[in-house]
């Protein structure tokens, strides 16, 4: 079986039909739901560091504005196109609104490969990309907030602020244009790992589920689970760290040049650091060598995270999955061709797009913060600490027994940003679980996770639409 060529675009539309199906709206509803309502798409010269003269080809879409502002990332890479940005910003509409996080989906990119380009060319490039957005007003606080995507990080959020302030002088709230900054700028502590850990907590919590398990001959938990992470970016490294860090066993490991294998384990910061000396993998100590990346997807394992590319598993080898479980941490790492082989087999997939949301939700976090120009835990962290001391010193005196001197710590620790950021996290991740869940079980004839995952999107958004009046 081949896969049918779908644009990345056409993907997704092709799921929400399927979904679509399931819901109570009206077709011309579905269809305004699906539209993406607007794409600027840009030509701009920068100057490079040889003198020469290079147009640069850049895009931001904004998918939807049922809720403002508009909210997603911006990515640098050669295979940026407006078909990619579109479908992008598409599934961050239906993320945001599975995560009950207030924003419309938005996405953009600059056709470039960054590996290529200097820093103070990439600075030029993505200063000159914001002044053009600020000229069209697709960026602002309340209007369309950026965050990093692939290919860009803190480094460049800060180069985005730091021009929309230059070009908007005095805007009280203008630090929250744009979020993924660094703390000094404004940044959130804990968004650097939050989409990892959100991927975490999303697969926690549907392994929490008896029935959900027993479907899958698996026990119920984390601990003593066998992983296999494809991919030692930003996101495997953190979902893997979390992984092993509450028990379960990251068995392969998996990057473009081949991949590892060690059945006792592997730990991540070892294999990161290996790789960052050696610039590969391969010839880990302790580990067997896989020399064929996309091998390491087709092991026999209990929970699967794909975590790099789009499109690893289709057609052509997903007869070949062995794993339980999938753990979408990637953007669109499953064809459609794949979902549909894999739910015949009874292999779990937990989607993406709810599932790698922890970005956009601690970036929610952080745009509140700029909003609020306070950090998270100034106002109430000495006082909860105070209190909880006096509770403990009470206890003490009552019961006249010492509390131990490491439980008395964790007692009394008031909450840092960092602790409030991470619960926001939990508790979203685990309530869009739940919910999708229900939604599942409630109608027998939803084929999968993703479907259902759709159908809890489509009416949050259809919701808001209809309650805007906007279709009287």
């Amino acid at each position: 079986m081949a896969d049918q060529q779908y644009d990345f675009f056409e993907s997704v539309t092709r799921s929400f039909d399927k979904a679509a199906k399931f819901t109570r709206w009206e077709t011309g509803i579905l269809e305004q739901i699906k539209a993406c309502n607007a794409v600027y798409r840009m030509r701009f010269p920068i100057r490079r560091d040889d003198g020469s003269i290079e147009v640069i080809e850049a895009y931001r879409a904004q998918h939807s504005h049922h809720k403002t502002p508009c909210k997603g990332g911006i990515r640098y890479s050669d295979m940026v196109n407006q078909d990619e940005v579109m479908a992008l910003s598409a599934l961050m509409t239906f993320k945001c609104a599975i995560v009950n996080v207030p924003f419309g989906g938005a996405k953009g990119g600059i056709k470039i490969n960054p590996n290529k380009y200097s820093a103070f060319e990439l600075q030029k490039i993505t200063r000159r990309y914001t002044s053009e957005l600020v000229k069209k007003n697709y960026i602002g606080p309340g209007t369309d907030v950026p965050a990093p995507d692939y290919g860009t990080g803190e480094r460049e959020m800060a180069w985005i602020l730091d021009t929309y302030m230059t070009m908007r002088p005095g805007e009280i709230d203008g630090m929250g244009c744009v979020t993924g900054k660094p703390i000094t700028q404004g940044g959130v502590r804990g968004r650097k790992e939050a989409t990892g850990l959100g991927v975490f907590y999303g697969v926690r919590e549907v392994c929490s589920m008896p029935d959900v398990m027993e479907k899958l001959g698996m026990t119920t938990g984390i601990e003593g689970k066998r992983v296999i992470v494809q991919g030692l970016g930003n996101v495997g490294y953190h979902t893997a760290k979390f992984f092993r860090e509450h028990g379960a066993k990251i068995i392969a490991i998996a990057e473009y040049e081949g991949a590892i294998y060690n059945e006792n384990g592997l730990n991540e910061e070892e294999v990161f650091q290996y790789r960052k000396a050696n610039k590969s993998i391969l010839n880990f100590p302790g580990a067997t060598n896989i020399p064929k990346s996309s091998d390491a997807l087709e092991m026999e394992c209990d929970i699967l995270i794909p975590a790099a590319l789009e499109n690893v598993i289709n057609a052509s080898n997903a007869e070949k999955i062995k794993a339980k479980m999938i753990g979408e941490a990637a953007n669109g790492p499953l064809s459609p061709e794949a979902d549909d082989i894999l739910i015949k087999k009874g292999i779990l997939v937990i989607p993406d797009m709810y599932l790698n949301a922890g970005g956009v939700t601690v970036s929610y976090f952080e745009w509140l913060k700029n909003l609020s120009h306070v950090r998270y835990g100034r106002m109430e962290k000495r006082f909860t600490e105070n209190l909880n001391r006096h509770i403990i010193h009470q206890m003490e005196e009552l019961t006249g027994k010492s509390v131990n001197p490491d439980d008395k710590i964790l007692i009394e620790h008031g909450p840092d940003e960092v602790d409030l950021v991470y619960s926001g996290l939990e508790q979203t991740m685990i309530e869009a679980t739940r919910e999708i869940m229900a939604c599942w079980k409630a109608n027998d004839k939803i084929p999968d996770m993703r479907t259902a995952a759709y159908v809890v999107a489509i009416d949050k958004v259809g919701t808001s639409y209809a309650e805007l009046g906007i279709f009287p």
